[in-house]
């Protein structure tokens, strides 16, 4: 879904509702939907398909949803707090023969498991998206992508950003900029990892230290008592990838929670474990 006036969902979020019946305290303004053009270019540059599980957050009309299923083939679920609008997308969701596989329920943004989700959209507030970090980095498994129109996430370096002009949403925002941001929930590499490297570089275990700002990742490997900077430090998901200074070797891993398994120059196996 996306909202212009922002009303029942950001509220809910933000607090601004009650958890009895989630029921806004005040009217935040009427619900008006977005441009369909920009649904579709928020699931294209997620990249969603027929894999895929996507939650909506403040669905609205649902047709975030809906499109994701009947065009991209994903399955998944959209969640809004008001009655008339779950009923409306569930209704359609019958209707289009999608009832299989989506669904639309009332419910708080903030007491939702996510952790199912590959893909995650929201066009909401700037203050709830951004209340919704520790449960993104908390729940939703590395890899997953977040796309929010308009407003970022502070603090996190998004994968694409997409800028552009469409009169649709004068009637909505009172301008035609229309924002797309597409992030990627990074892995947890920070600590000390024991490293198995091939024998050509260490010949004895070596120890690779990272440091990590979400998906900013720095650190060096200490190889036969030796500390080596890493350069080009790149984490996308689950997928690691650096160079040693001074050396054209390229690193790449997959980060499998306290291990991570991967190549050296795409041939020759490396792998480390997290505080082993």
């Amino acid at each position: 879904m996306i909202r212009t006036c922002f009303a029942g969902a950001a509220l809910a979020v933000s607090g601004l509702a009650l958890a009895a019946d989630l029921q806004p305290i005040k009217d935040a303004g009427p619900y008006v939907p977005s441009p369909q053009s920009v649904v579709a270019d928020m699931l294209r540059y997620a990249d969603v398909g027929p894999n895929d599980y996507l939650i909506d957050l403040g669905s609205g009309d649902g047709r975030i949803v809906l499109t994701a299923a009947k065009v991209f083939g994903a399955r998944g679920f959209g969640v809004e707090i008001k009655d008339d609008l779950v009923k409306k997308s569930n209704e359609a969701a019958k209707n289009e023969g999608l009832a299989d596989r989506v669904k639309f329920m009332k419910q708080d943004l903030f007491k939702t498991d996510m952790s199912q989700a590959t893909v995650i959209t929201m066009y909401l507030l700037p203050d709830t998206v951004n209340l919704l970090k520790d449960k993104f980095l908390a729940e939703l498994k590395p890899g997953t992508r977040i796309v929010s129109h308009d407003y970022p996430l502070t603090g996190w370096i998004p994968e694409k950003y997409v800028q552009m002009d469409l009169e649709d949403k004068v009637q909505i925002s009172g301008v035609t900029t229309t924002l797309i941001y597409l992030y990627v929930v990074p892995a947890n590499v920070a600590g000390r990892w024991s490293a198995q490297m091939p024998p050509a570089l260490a010949k004895q275990p070596a120890t690779l230290s990272l440091k990590q700002q979400l998906t900013r990742v720095s650190g060096s490997l200490r190889l036969d008592g030796k500390d080596v900077a890493l350069e080009d430090v790149k984490l996308r998901g689950d997928q690691l990838s650096f160079r040693l200074a001074g050396r054209k070797a390229t690193f790449s891993g997959v980060v499998k929670g306290k291990s991570i398994e991967g190549l050296v120059d795409g041939k020759t196996p490396w792998s480390a474990t997290l505080g082993g």
